[in-house]
């Protein structure tokens, strides 16, 4: 039903965080300087949980779920689907949001890892 809307809370606070760490960094250095390494995986997180809330969006809309009419959400009609709505969000999308992040963690070590084989073998 909603399950969407906390995978896409999360992506608006990390592009909040992302953007005030782009800004302190402009600061430090001056200038608008190339993407610190955090920032730039804070991109991957934003489009993690865009991506994946869009099509989770598009399939809601595809199965009537969301409408184009006040309240959008059918859930919302009654307060018996509403709290069904809400425990939806509070399980299924809170795990949502925790293996996307998960992933990104992982994608993350991984690409940690990438960079210390490279700078090991250009040092070599």
């Amino acid at each position: 039903m909603a399950c969407f809307i906390v995978p896409l809370a999360e992506s608006v606070i990390a592009t909040g965080v992302k953007s005030m760490l782009k800004r302190r960094q402009a600061k430090e250095q001056g200038t608008e300087a190339a993407e610190s390494g955090l920032v730039k995986k804070l991109g991957w997180l934003q489009k993690l949980g865009f991506g994946g809330s869009a099509l989770l969006a598009i399939e809601h809309i595809y199965h009537g779920e969301i409408t184009f009419v006040p309240p959008f959400l059918t859930a919302m009609n009654s307060p018996e689907t509403t709290q069904e709505m809400l425990h939806e969000m509070f399980t299924v999308g809170t795990s949502m949001a925790l293996l996307i992040t998960v992933v990104w963690g992982a994608m993350c070590a991984v690409a940690h890892v990438l960079e210390k084989k490279k700078t090991a073998t250009a040092e070599k």
